[in-house]
């Protein structure tokens, strides 16, 4: 038994061992995955940033939501391929730390970014005389950057509490880092952890509160009028369908590895885990890409150029 988290400096990923046979196949298929989150994510941002009609809040927020994919599969994606072509799969304590860090503020983020969104959204067809001085530029850069800082800042108290735990074992059974606290020799948990996990927690939870709000009054304000009515449909059914899935995408991986049987093959369990960087980082850009005229016809003029 290991006294000391000091003591251990590397963790070994088992993760990988039960797809050996069909590693080529594998590597495939996640670089194919990576490749398309790359493109359709920093395609939306260049449209964005080269486009100065597109230069409105609506649009920012959607530029920050797809940086934020990109920071999140980051984090896990060129690991993950170099694993799959290794035959000793582990990583650093300390990359281990960043990982999880990584991984947890990009989901957190997304929910913040949601909820910015909703909040824009709502300016935007409740108080529409007022928009442009509520969202001024001021205000703009002062929501990315709580959209951005706040979910960093929290998930690294969640982490720095985390590696002062003792661990007893330098074994992981998952192919990447989020939570290790299995590993923690008993008690695997101070009062202070709990109480840091449970606002973390609480924070999103109204997080999620405030954004399913934020839409149903939206519904019922746009339900009356005509030119609302469009509104909503242009501008918020994306919002809601990003949302939708990234819910759906959340429940699931809460459901199987929280609630799921333990006769689940470990492997299944490790994949579902991964689903919320690989669904919606793939998923949103195109959604919005489709859905948002002025991004759509953006995407249109540039391929017809290239065409000519």
């Amino acid at each position: 038994m290991m006294d000391n988290v000091s003591q251990i400096t590397m963790f070994f990923l088992s993760g990988l061992n039960e797809t050996n046979n069909h590693r080529f196949t594998l590597f495939s298929l996640t670089l194919l995955c990576y490749c398309g989150i790359l493109i359709a994510n920093t395609s939306v941002i260049v449209i964005i940033i080269m486009d100065k009609n597109l230069h409105e809040p609506m649009y920012i927020f959607l530029c920050t939501f797809c940086m934020n994919g990109l920071y999140g599969t980051t984090g896990f994606y060129p690991k993950f391929l170099w694993d799959l072509l290794s035959p000793v799969h582990v990583i650093s304590y300390s990359g281990c730390l960043v990982q999880a860090q990584v991984i947890k503020s990009f989901v957190c983020a997304d929910v913040s970014i949601l909820s910015v969104m909703a909040y824009d959204r709502y300016v935007a067809i409740c108080r529409p005389l007022e928009y442009h001085s509520v969202m001024s530029q001021q205000r703009l850069i002062m929501l990315v950057c709580y959209s951005w800082l706040t979910p960093f800042f929290i998930i690294a108290a969640n982490i720095f509490l985390t590696s002062r735990l003792k661990l007893c074992s330098p074994y992981m059974a998952r192919f990447f880092c989020v939570n290790w606290t299995n590993l923690a020799c008993f008690p695997a948990e101070t009062a202070v952890d709990n109480i840091v996990q449970y606002i973390t927690i609480i924070i999103y939870l109204f997080h999620g509160i405030f954004i399913v709000l934020s839409y149903m009054y939206l519904s019922k304000t746009c339900a009356n009028s005509i030119e609302n009515r469009a509104k909503f449909m242009q501008t918020c059914v994306p919002h809601l369908i990003s949302l939708l899935v990234f819910l759906v995408t959340l429940l699931f991986n809460v459901v199987i590895i929280r609630f799921g049987s333990k006769n689940l093959p470990p492997a299944f369990k490790n994949f579902v885990e991964i689903e919320i960087l690989v669904i919606p980082p793939l998923l949103n850009p195109l959604i919005y890409g489709f859905k948002l005229t002025k991004i759509r016809n953006r995407i249109v003029v540039v391929l017809t150029l290239k065409n000519k």
